[in-house]
């Protein structure tokens, strides 16, 4: 079956209204409806041209912004509630599943990054970039 461009314009309108509004408690239903679409026929064509089921793309993106409030050193609750997880322990146990680290670890470890990028940036560029443009002497 052939995606028509109206169709295809409406999915993307709905995955940037995902994109727009992902922190508060959207559902497939709430989704659907800015396609103009079934939730059921909506579903089966995001999945086809996003390769991921909206639920699946709405918790990357979640997950994706967390990440980067957590690297800026903000409280794991403050994260959860700003990214839009109903409950701490959920996503904590979702982040640690997804990225491999607890929040909080993640969190610590993005900091200390940064902080050791602070004090020897050299060790965080590339020793190809270095070399090319002479950064060494």
């Amino acid at each position: 079956m052939e995606i028509t461009e109206s169709i295809y314009q409406r999915v993307v309108a709905a995955k940037l209204f995902i994109d727009d509004n992902y922190s508060e408690a959207i559902d497939l239903k709430e989704i659907s409806r800015r396609a103009y679409l079934s939730k059921f026929h909506f579903h089966r064509l995001f999945t086809r041209i996003y390769r991921k089921t909206p639920h699946a793309y709405l918790t990357t993106k979640r997950i994706e912004k967390a990440k980067e409030l957590l690297a800026e050193n903000k409280g794991v609750t403050e994260v959860c509630n700003e990214v839009g997880f109903e409950s701490v322990g959920s996503f904590s146990v979702l982040f640690k599943k997804e990225i491999g680290f607890a929040p909080q670890y993640y969190r610590n470890m993005a900091w200390l990054k940064k902080q050791q990028s602070k004090a020897q940036p050299k060790r965080f560029i590339p020793h190809c970039f270095i070399e090319s443009y002479k950064l060494d002497t």
